[in-house]
């Protein structure tokens, strides 16, 4: 690959990123019709980046096409987001357990010691908050050493935090408890444990989303 190929690349990336955090914190909200040349210039990007960025989250389901064939960001519905949990639910616990032989203490220290910050914090901000739950939870994906796994962890935890932020379902503090066990659990190299705290802390957060209906 030459220069001028692996820059563009690198571009492309991180258009795409830019883009999947704005869809994931909802500043391009649900419906949101995509203009691809204002985006690319508020991006700063030519249009040959923009565009593959674009196809990557088209591919990836969080763009779709309306009736008249316009680029939309997908509206996440109810159903999609219970569809989500229930799929997380069959996989994460298993990663939880998995990853209690492969998580590294430095990495443990690091999640607790961010939980510790959202607990003594009256009012924690809303981004510190999302960035511990992401952490929290990749770092278990990736630490089950089954990429296939994280693979679908990660796509599956997209939809639920589109919806969640889209719609301002998440407490100042959630989950506390909830993320306070599965780190005790791995901690302790407890699968079990493990496996039972993650399996609750998703059984919460569907009931949770369901009580507001």
């Amino acid at each position: 690959m030459d220069e001028a190929t692996a820059a563009d690349r690198s571009l492309a990336d991180e258009t795409y990123s830019s883009l999947l955090e704005e869809i994931l914190s909802a500043q391009l909200s649900g419906g949101a019709v995509i203009q691809e040349r204002r985006l690319a210039l508020r991006l700063g990007v030519s249009r040959s980046p923009m565009r593959d960025a674009l196809g990557r989250l088209e591919g990836q389901g969080l763009l779709v096409r309306n009736a008249k064939g316009v680029l939309t960001v997908k509206v996440i519905t109810l159903a999609d987001y219970l569809n989500s949990i229930a799929v997380r639910l069959m996989v994460e616990p298993s990663a939880a357990a998995l990853a209690c032989n492969m998580i590294s203490s430095e990495v443990l220290a690091a999640l607790r010691e961010m939980l510790e910050k959202i607990e003594s914090d009256p009012d924690p901000l809303p981004a510190f908050v999302w960035a511990f739950d992401d952490a929290l939870h990749n770092g278990i994906a990736t630490a089950s050493g089954n990429r296939f796994l994280a693979d679908i962890i990660g796509q599956m935890r997209r939809y639920t935090t589109i919806f969640e932020r889209q719609r301002k379902l998440a407490q100042r503090k959630p989950g506390l408890s909830d993320h306070q066990a599965i780190l005790d659990a791995l901690t302790a190299r407890d699968a079990e444990a493990a496996r039972n705290a993650m399996t609750e802390h998703l059984e919460h957060i569907r009931r949770n989303v369901l009580s507001t209906y």
